[in-house]
């Protein structure tokens, strides 16, 4: 198989113009991922390479080939990474994305960080902050795209099942966890261990004496998943009410955009009841 056919950005289809800026920002930031009248950098490499040895009769040791040998095998897993997490993103461009005003720089840091990740579901969350940086340029910081780093798939799972707690409560997107060891958060892995790792990252922050919501109107609606729940509050003016222990640091917020979070088997009715001195009269059966 040639070089150039082994790249799956090539096994797409026809490309929208997205999709084509899109590579040719990635290839003006990082190098070449596809270009037909180029030849890609890590064949590149290995002619000029072969060519400095040949002129200049250079000896090299087994040491010394060996080091190139490796280096070359590194850059072909990386350059495939690369390849394969771009590829991911582009079917996820909407039609009005604009990666021609995304940063340079921030291009080259997602690369420096992602071209090193093989696991397909890894790739397929960072080929999701690629398309939602390309879709909204300033999305996602840099800082956000470092934290995602740190992330082996296990903390990535805890994180998305987290998120499975998280309501939409005066257009804040938080997890909802009223108790450290309750058993609903116990039964799908997040315990104590797992918010600990998660803030040690950078992701969450936890609060033992709990943490309030605050609101200027003596209603509120939240949301999850599409349930809404009518809160009523006491005061006219601003009000207050507990939301748990553990909220989302701002990676924590980007990153629950595009995290694959499902709602919880009965979780609606656990909240409901956690807030019932809030609900109205007819909701609170």
């Amino acid at each position: 198989m040639s070089i150039e056919s082994s790249n799956p950005i090539l096994n797409i289809g026809e490309l929208a113009k997205p999709a084509t800026v899109l590579i040719e920002k990635v290839s003006d930031a990082v190098g070449c991922l596809y270009e037909p009248t180029k030849i890609k950098r890590l064949a590149s490499a290995e002619s000029e390479a072969a060519r400095i040895i040949s002129e200049s009769r250079i000896q090299i040791t087994d040491l010394e080939r060996r080091a190139a040998q490796r280096w070359l095998e590194e850059e072909a897993i990386h350059q495939r990474n690369m390849e394969g997490i771009t590829a991911m993103s582009i079917p996820l461009l909407k039609a009005d994305a604009d990666p021609d005003t995304m940063e340079n720089d921030w291009i080259a840091n997602f690369f420096a960080k992602s071209r090193v990740v093989s696991d397909k579901d890894m790739q397929h969350l960072w080929a999701r902050i690629l398309a939602g940086e390309a879709n909204v340029p300033g999305t996602f910081s840099r800082r956000t795209v470092n934290v995602l780093s740190d992330l082996d798939k296990g903390v990535a799972e805890k994180f998305s099942r987290l998120c499975g707690f998280g309501w939409t409560v005066a257009q804040h997107f938080e997890p909802l966890h009223f108790q450290l060891n309750g058993e609903i958060y116990i039964r799908h892995g997040i315990d104590f261990n797992a918010l600990s790792n998660l803030e040690a990252i950078g992701l969450v922050q936890l609060q033992s004496i709990g943490l309030q919501m605050k609101v200027n109107s003596p209603s509120c609606i939240a949301d999850y998943f599409g349930r809404p729940l009518v809160l009523e509050l006491p005061k006219e003016g601003e009000n207050s009410f507990d939301i748990g222990h553990t909220s989302f640091t701002s990676s924590g917020k980007e990153l629950s955009r595009i995290c694959g979070r499902r709602p919880v088997d009965g979780f609606y009715e656990y909240v409901k009841e956690q807030w019932k001195q809030y609900l109205p009269e007819v909701n609170k059966s």
